[in-house]
């Protein structure tokens, strides 16, 4: 409180200031996470792009970052989920806090083009692995 006092005191720019406590803060509790969302059979790749997009800068905003994203494509399902028989699997490797998970799990259960979610805190984090790339020899 003394530090902020005495820049308003003397007509310091606080912003700057601001803006370095905040990066300390956040960076500090920056953990790794996987979140693998499944998407409706039915959507179109125009929204599937745009469904990437808005978790992107979900995640972007709320102090996070993302580090990878895969798509699996249009898996089969085992049994029957929501009477969808297959869906569209988005992977999102991002970095972040516990509020930029709490967001993004907000934001899934409203969105109704999303069946199911999976978000796993990891201690160390694989960019390399790819679940599901296909070869170039297929």
């Amino acid at each position: 409180m003394i530090i902020i006092s005495i820049a308003i005191n003397n007509n310091y720019s606080i912003k700057p200031f601001l803006q370095t406590i905040n990066k300390t803060i956040f960076t500090k509790n920056m953990n790794f996470y996987e979140n693998t969302i499944i998407v409706r059979q039915d959507l179109a790749s125009k929204d599937l792009k745009d469904l990437k997009d808005k978790y992107n800068k979900i995640i972007d905003d709320t102090s996070g970052k993302v580090l990878k994203i895969e798509e699996w494509g249009l898996l089969n399902f085992v049994s029957k989920i929501k009477n969808y028989n297959k869906g569209h699997y988005i992977h999102f490797k991002f970095e972040g806090n516990k509020d930029t998970v709490n967001e993004i799990n907000k934001k899934i259960k409203v969105d109704r083009s999303i069946i199911r979610f999976l978000t796993v805190k990891l201690k160390k984090l694989d960019l390399e692995k790819e679940f599901f790339k296909k070869d170039k020899n297929e």
